[in-house]
């Protein structure tokens, strides 16, 4: 059987998906109230898996949460933390659980945490471990010939930064990527719309494969400056950061420079992916500004 986000995409239909980080502990209550919100709203939950090397419950644990309350998950899974076995263990128990999507990411750098002393392993990166689904999709056994409880139904998909300056590397990379078996692209945060064109245009729709475009909520100046300097691939432009600056009421202003976004991204690509970090609950609004829902796509 298919995810919905699966069916969606292959007839190309506009979709919506929405980040949400588990929880710093063992108690997931909040996190699911907070998804239950996006219940109806979104095709798809976008689970993340230690998103900038921060501690958190796990991926698997928090979606099969999600599947159990109605909400479908996608499942991001980080190379960083695990050796290939235990990612190819993670990837045939998530296959058990039910769970359908998955996103598969290299993952940050352990200096982008809170826990310096940390060991990264990288065993694998993302392409590798796109090209491990396919084989269990395809029930290739990574040691003997077939696998020997029955092959995976998986829908993977990888990440892409469209606004990377080396767009020769960014086709290679993206081209890598579909050839391992991804079969959509969600890209990190835009915020200049060229960018996203351009990405469609000269790379994605050339290759047939499908761009759920990654819209940030920026809260205030303050905010957008220390996104500009920590996060990878941000460039927040002048015109973004002035009117947050001189915006007396920030936290609405970015929803509607959010909202804006989604109406813009929805034209090029073929959905948006919300990711409003520790204020999920504004994703809603976000939506209604921008007079998309899952009634009309």
């Amino acid at each position: 059987m298919k995810s919905k986000l699966q069916i969606a995409l292959e007839a190309n239909s506009k979709v919506i998906t929405a980040e949400l980080m588990p929880p710093r502990g063992g108690d997931p209550t909040r996190s699911i109230k907070i998804a239950q919100l996006l219940k109806d709203k979104v095709h798809a939950v976008n689970i993340t898996d230690g998103s900038r090397a921060v501690m958190r419950m796990c991926s698997l644990a928090m979606s099969k949460l999600l599947l159990e309350n109605g909400i479908e998950p996608i499942m991001q899974i980080s190379c960083r933390d695990r050796n290939k076995i235990a990612l190819q263990s993670d990837i045939l128990g998530a296959n058990a659980l039910g769970i359908k999507n998955i996103l598969c990411i290299t993952g940050d750098s352990v200096k982008a945490g809170d826990q310096l002393d940390a060991k990264a392993v990288h065993e694998l990166e993302s392409v590798r471990l796109l090209k491990q689904i396919k084989d269990f999709n395809d029930g290739i056994d990574p040691t003997f010939e077939t696998l020997a409880d029955k092959k995976t139904n998986l829908f993977a998909g990888a990440a892409a930064d469209p606004s990377c300056s080396n767009l020769r590397s960014l086709k290679m990379r993206t081209q890598k990527k579909k050839d391992a078996g991804a079969k959509f692209i969600q890209t990190q945060m835009i915020m200049d719309k060229e960018f996203l064109l351009n990405f469609c245009k000269s790379i994605t729709e050339p290759l047939g494969i499908p761009v759920i475009a990654g819209v940030f909520l920026l809260k205030s100046y303050k905010n957008a400056l220390f996104v500009n300097k920590y996060v990878p691939g941000a460039n927040i432009p002048e015109t973004i950061l002035n009117r947050l600056k001189e915006s007396k009421e920030p936290m609405e202003e970015g929803i509607n420079i959010a909202s804006e976004q989604v109406q813009e991204f929805m034209q090029l690509s073929q959905g948006v992916h919300i990711m409003a970090v520790k204020s999920e609950h504004l994703v809603p609004e976000i939506l209604k500004r921008a007079n998309v829902n899952l009634e009309y796509l």
